[in-house]
């Protein structure tokens, strides 16, 4: 019988996945999804390959489960930074700015990875399904800045973030990139257009 190096089973088993998913996360952040082999996962884990199909059938699963895990880190950054704020106006920027915080850090990298990755349509599916089920909206500081499409308006906005990302992934300055699309968004979502 294989030895467990927790007090229980399933503690001895989050510990392996959590392993697995570090190594993963270090694998596609240092050789992109080309990286992220099996066998490579057994070399950095010093697990067996049979082992890690016992966590993971396919590196699509390995990829959704890094999301599952990503995920709801920054969700919990851009409502903690939204909860802080007085003002709808101020809820809005610091939505703005959280998002793009998150997107410099090493989930956002990870992210990108992830979504340069040939996944298959399943996988690319749970994983948009994820991001709408855990990322908070800005439906709600919409509809209280009396924004008269919220839902519309909150998809429009994030399509001006995931281009300020885009932006910053090329090479743009930080400081001037978040003041430009703070800028945009209060000019363009923060008054209610007829």
């Amino acid at each position: 019988m294989p030895k467990i190096n927790a007090a229980t089973v399933t503690e001895h088993h989050a510990l392996r996945r959590g392993a697995l998913l570090a190594a993963a996360a270090d694998l596609l952040l240092s050789g992109g999804y080309p990286a992220l082999t099996f066998g490579a996962l057994a070399e950095r884990t010093g697990l067996a390959r049979p082992t890690i199909y016992s966590y993971f059938r396919t590196r699509d699963e390995v990829a959704v489960a890094l999301c599952e895990e990503a995920l709801p880190q920054v969700a919990a950054r851009v409502e903690r930074a939204v909860a802080r704020e007085r003002t709808p106006r101020g809820r809005l920027v610091a939505f703005v700015r959280a998002q793009l915080a998150a997107a410099r850090d090493t989930r956002h990298r990870l992210a990108h990875a992830i979504a340069e990755a040939p996944l298959s349509a399943a996988a690319r599916q749970r994983i948009g399904e994820l991001h709408q089920e855990l990322m908070p909206s800005a439906v709600p500081i919409l509809t209280t800045l009396g924004h008269p499409q919220p839902e519309l308006a909150a998809r429009l906005l994030q399509g001006v973030i995931n281009a300020a990302v885009i932006a910053l992934d090329s090479g743009e300055p930080v400081h001037r990139t978040v003041r430009v699309t703070v800028a945009a968004v209060l000019d363009g979502f923060a008054s209610a257009p007829d």
